[in-house]
Order: C-alpha cells, then structure tokens, then sequence
C-alpha cells in the first residue's frame, strides 16, 4: 500500500502523487472510508485515503462479517436502504475482487435461525407474507423443519442450531464477508484505479469525507456542541471449524459465521460500559454460548479473540451528510453492527453528495436528524 508523510505525497503504482492532483480526501480506512473512496475512484475521482494507523484498525477490522437484513416487518427507510446495498452486494464486491486480484470473502450463503416455541413459529410464518412482497421476489424467508440433513452423524445435526420448536427460520438474503480480507481487496483495488492510500498523515485536498468511527463521532460531537453518538464495545471469537458452504446461524442474539478459510466466527457482545477494551471474560464466554447453540462446535479450537468499539450514532442509523459549518467536508459514520452490509449504497449515495451535490439518502440518515 501507498506509504505517506507531512508532505502530502505518496506512491501509487512506482510514482509521486502530489496533494494538488486529489478531488476527493477520505479520512479512515475501516470499511465505510474505503468503501466511498470506491465509488468515487470508479466515477473517474482522484482520491486520496488517510488512515493514522492500520487498514481496519478500528471495529471494521473484526472477524464476523455478517451481513443480515432486518425482519421484515414494520418497514421503514433504513429498512429498505439496508434491502437494496444487500442485493447490491455481491455485484459490487465482485467489482472489488476483479479490480484487486484478491477475494473479499463475500458469500450469499443464507441464515438459520432456531425458533422457541409455537407462538414463535407462527410469528415466522407470518413474516414470510411480508418478506416475500417486502423482499421484491429477489430473497426468501421460510419456516422449515429441523432434519440433520447432510451431516452423517448418528448423533444429530452438526450445523443446525438447536431448536425447541423443532423448526427453523431459513433466509436468503443473508451473506458473509471475510471483514480484513475484504478491506484489503478494497485498498488494492483502490490502488489499481490510480487512489492513493496513505498509511500515517497527509495533507487534505478537494472535497474531505471524515469516516473515522468512534473519533469522528466524539469531534462532530465536540463541533456540534450535543453528543451525537458513542461507542459500543464488541467482541468476538473465531474457531478453527471447517463449515465454509454452510448458512451462518443467529441464535440468541449471536452471529455464528462459517468462513471459506475453514474458520467459523462467533459474535459480538454488545457493551455500552467498559474499563478495558481489550478481550475479556465476556469473550471466553462466547464458546459456551456457541456450543451451547451448535453443539457439534464443541471442542474447536479458539484461534483468534478480538474486541473493538463501534460506532453507534443516537439515531442508531449511519450517519451522512454535510458537516456543519465546514464547507467541502462531509461524515459517514455510524455504522453499528450494519456498516459492512450497508457500505455498498452508503458509498454511492456517499459520491452523488461529494462528487454532485445531490442528497440522496434518508432523511433520517442526515446529521440534522440527531
């Protein structure tokens, strides 16, 4: 990746990129950064992305990658937003992995979710009326029976959840992403259209997109003199479990993702109050949790534990639009939980704003709506 100073200047593809060439400055390179410096890049842009520390370094660095839609029900704007980027989704990161070379992860493997009790499935069935007119056609949510089916084992099913009920929700329009490999496949491809990745500090040139988490959250905060998001500590595990054709599962409040390099991640806690931000017992209890879901989980080994805090706007919706009183600089943040999922429309709506000046997103996503 492009390396950078003070100086404003960079490499991209063995030659000098001065600050003056740059029409649009992205600050941030977690998922919601790179994903607006591509579209940009791609309508014909100069771009330039400033990240202070590390590609991901922030809660767009995790493990999970889950990328699920609302119930369909109770239908709303954000609702139908986060319904066309996940039908955008596997076009558009097809786009990245032939731009860069490299595979972003992104499968459209579906979901399972276990249901409790009668009253419960008859719930999930209504849904599946809405779903089917809410979903355009183009995803299905079903109620379906539990079987084992595939496994082999005499001793139940190896990848389905546990289910009172004994019935399963079936989505899909649920998919995965591998959140690292695909941030990496999004700088390359960047780099492969002439962006410029800076990895330290530069100077700022042309319009300035501030997608920086939990710190932008704090200074647009600090700029607007109320307090307009905070950050939400998250973590999660990955185990060394070979499911990678299989849907990922949400029981409990708890994403069990299977992963195509034979990983399976499991996550997050949601933790509005905490002293170390590091991983700690709460993450060693995610395992028990995950077998207690999937017991045919039990006995994988723990590879990886990771903890981050996400951004989490009051709105609890992204956050777009203009900074006020900063004329030529913009925000796009607030991606909790939903950013990877999001990110694909976020972007384009993202561009039409910097690039165009034309205001296509929700009204509740405005900076004006916290």
């Amino acid at each position: 990746m492009g390396a950078g100073g003070g100086d404003g200047k960079g490499v991209v593809g063995g030659q000098a990129v001065g600050w003056q060439t740059v029409d649009v400055t992205v600050r941030g390179a977690g998922i919601l950064g790179l994903s607006v410096a591509w579209a940009c890049a791609r309508r014909g842009a100069r771009v330039r992305v400033i990240e202070t520390l590390a590609i991901g370094a922030g809660s767009s660095g995790g493990v999970v990658g889950a990328l699920s839609p609302h119930m369909p029900e109770a239908w709303n704007a954000k609702k139908a937003f986060q319904l066309d980027s996940l039908l955008m989704a596997q076009d558009w990161w097809a786009a990245v992995e032939a731009a860069s070379g490299l595979s972003a992860g992104y499968g459209r493997t579906g979901r399972l979710q276990p249901l409790a009790d009668d009253a419960a499935v008859g719930v999930a069935r209504r849904r599946a009326g809405t779903a089917q007119a809410l979903w355009q056609g183009k995803a299905v949510w079903r109620v379906v029976p539990v079987s084992g089916a595939g496994t082999g084992a005499e001793t139940g099913p190896v990848w389905e959840p546990v289910s009172p009920s004994g019935w399963l929700v079936e989505d899909t329009l649920s998919a995965r992403i591998a959140p690292r490999q695909a941030l990496a496949a999004l700088a390359v491809a960047l780099q492969a259209t002439g962006a410029e990745v800076v990895i330290g500090d530069a100077a700022e040139a042309g319009q300035v997109v501030h997608a920086t988490g939990i710190n932008g959250l704090e200074a647009l905060s600090a700029a607007l003199g109320r307090k307009v998001g905070s950050g939400v500590k998250g973590q999660a595990i990955a185990l060394r479990f070979d499911a990678r054709a299989a849907p990922q599962l949400f029981v409990d409040g708890l994403h069990i993702v299977p992963h195509g390099n034979g990983t399976v991640a499991v996550g997050s806690t949601s933790e509005a109050v905490w002293t170390d931000p590091g991983p700690d017992a709460q993450c060693e209890g995610l395992l028990e949790r995950a077998v207690a879901a999937v017991p045919g989980l039990r006995g994988a080994e723990v590879v990886e534990r990771w903890a981050g805090v996400r951004p989490r706007a009051v709105s609890r919706a992204p956050v777009l639009g203009a900074w006020p009183g900063r004329p030529g600089h913009f925000v796009l943040n607030g991606g909790f939980k939903i950013g990877f999922g999001m990110a694909p429309l976020l972007a384009d709506v993202m561009a039409d704003l910097v690039l165009e000046g034309r205001d296509t997103g929700p009204a509740e996503f405005r900076i004006e709506a916290l």
